[in-house]
């Protein structure tokens, strides 16, 4: 068994507390016009607290003429040298990382929480290419123009095969990745590509529907605290609403999808990997692979918990990256004072040599002199 980045030893967990529920409408609380009306809902108020903090910024990307304006989270204050990104998984949105972002937030982190091009409340209009190139080329750019610092990409679910392909193909953007239920080692969308796009369409638009969405919730958490099913369902179903949603997932699901598993072994950055112990989506054995196809990898295994730590378990998901980011963070000071300090001796070394060399060369001049 490999070894965890903190001992796990509990057994139970209590689910994350909610605030106090809206007694009012939300729609005139200072939510971005842009979300659907369906937030009106929404009844968990971090969720409508973070929905309030949601932007529209222009990136811009080689096969679209006009910049898309893209949602993110952005932190209040971007004075770190490393900023922590959060990625969501499929068919999400930045409302995933509810329960984590304040948490880095209150923690003094520079934090981010980004919509992946063709999910979430970006503005897609002009309906881009929403293929794995794309994604990865808007993530650059949005990266380049707003972040402009090395990352902590933390990806879940398939938000990690997003991260994976990125670090790999953007080495210099990413410092450290943090993998949550990472679902890397399936072969794209499969068969997917070939269908006809009218059962593409009908198939996609299964997604949005209630009953399964349930279902879907009752397999991906292991704990969801009493009376809020529904409400994570909506929450996880907003980004449906938005008109273009049905292009952009078609677009991607036949277009073949992630494909990390040649990638993997060629992670060169400090990697956490986090997983649910309970995971029915992604087998906790796919934890233990990752963690050997990364070199040097830290796992982590939460009991009780299922595909969504972030989600379950944001306490224990936040205590773990900020242990790994300061634990790796003192490792690369204590070798840039290594190095400091190093170089200090060496110079003094060099210099009482030179100074030798110069006195004996003074020496034997002045004998030749007296002689």
């Amino acid at each position: 068994m490999p070894p965890l980045l903190a001992s796990m030893a509990t057994t139970h967990y209590s689910p994350p507390p909610l605030l106090p529920r809206a007694r009012t409408s939300v729609s005139a609380g200072g939510l971005p016009p842009f979300l659907p009306k369906e937030v009106d809902r929404i009844k968990d108020r971090q969720v409508i607290e973070l929905a309030k903090r949601i932007e529209r910024v222009p990136v811009k990307i080689d096969s679209v003429k006009k910049p898309i304006m893209s949602s993110c989270i952005k932190p209040l204050q971007q004075d770190s040298d490393e900023a922590v990104v959060l990625i969501h998984g499929f068919d999400s949105s930045c409302l995933e990382w509810r329960y984590t972002y304040p948490l880095l937030e209150e923690a003094g982190v520079e934090a981010w929480a980004v919509d992946i091009l063709g999910w979430g409340f970006s503005n897609l209009e002009t309906l881009p290419p929403c293929d794995v190139s794309t994604k990865r080329e808007h993530l650059y750019q949005l990266w380049a123009s707003y972040i402009k610092k090395p990352m902590v990409l933390v990806g879940a679910s398939l938000g990690a095969a997003v991260a994976v392909d990125f670090a790999v193909n953007y080495p210099e953007a990413v410092s450290k990745l943090v993998l949550v239920g990472a679902c890397v080692y399936t072969k794209g969308t499969g068969n997917m590509t070939k269908l006809p796009k009218f059962i593409a369409y009908a198939g996609v638009n299964i997604l949005k529907i209630l009953p399964l969405r349930l279902y879907a919730m009752k397999l991906v958490f292991n704990n969801v605290p009493e009376g809020s099913l529904l409400d994570w369902t909506r929450v996880g179903q907003l980004h449906c609403h938005l008109p273009w949603w049905e292009e952009a997932t078609v677009g991607f699901m036949r277009s073949g999808g992630y494909n990390d598993v040649d990638l993997i072994k060629q992670v060169k950055q400090k990697t956490l990997i986090i997983w649910g112990e309970d995971d029915k989506i992604v087998s906790k054995e796919f934890a233990t692979k990752l963690y050997n196809d990364i070199e040097g990898s830290v796992l982590c295994l939460i009991p009780n918990c299922g595909h969504l730590p972030h989600v379950e378990r944001p306490q224990i998901v936040i205590e773990q990256i900020l242990s790994f980011c300061a634990k790796e963070n003192a490792v690369r000071y204590s070798f840039r004072r290594f190095l400091f300090y190093s170089s200090f001796a060496f110079f003094f070394v060099a210099l009482f040599y030179c100074i030798g060399i110069i006195s004996n060369c003074l020496s034997g001049l002045s004998s030749v002199t007296k002689g």
